[in-house]
C-alpha cells in the first residue's frame, strides 16, 4: 500500500521509508497472524499525510482518518486480520488473490484521502 498509494498522495518516498513498511506485509512478517498489510500500510500513508511531526501537534487528524479507513475496510472486506482474509481468498468462489484485497483497500484509501486536508511539512 505504501508503494501503491503512498507515492500517489505523498510524492516520491525515500527508499528507507518504503523498506520500513515491508515487515507489515502478510499480517506482520508473512505470519498471517495480525492486521492485514494493506490496512496497516494504508494507516502509514495516512500518517504520512496527516500525522504529527512533534509532540505539540494534534494526533486527531491522523487518528480520525485512520479509524475511518479501518471502518470502511472492515465494512467492505469483512475483517481486518490477515488470516480470515486469506481464508476468503483461498475459498472456492472467494476473492481471486490478495491483490484484489490491496486494490479494494487502495480504492477505499484514495476515496477517503480525496477529502483529507494534508498537513504542510
Amino acid at each position: 500500500m505504501v508503494l501503491a498509494v503512498g507515492e500517489e498522495v505523498l510524492g516520491r518516498l525515500h527508499p528507507q521509508s518504503v523498506r520500513m513498511a515491508t515487515g507489515l506485509g502478510g499480517g506482520v512478517g508473512g505470519t498471517h497472524q495480525e492486521m492485514c498489510g494493506a490496512l496497516s500500510g494504508g494507516v502509514l500513508v495516512i500518517g504520512g499525510l496527516l500525522g504529527r511531526q512533534n509532540l505539540e501537534e494534534d494526533d486527531e487528524p491522523a487518528y480520525s482518518q485512520a479509524a475511518r479507513y479501518r471502518e470502511r475496510f472492515l465494512a467492505e472486506l469483512g475483517d481486518t486480520r490477515c488470516a480470515p482474509l486469506r481464508e476468503r481468498v483461498e475459498a472456492p468462489g472467494g476473492l481471486e488473490s490478495c491483490v484484489e484485497i490491496v486494490e479494494r483497500a487502495a480504492t477505499i484509501l484514495l476515496d477517503l484521502l480525496a477529502w483529507a486536508e494534508p498537513r504542510t511539512p
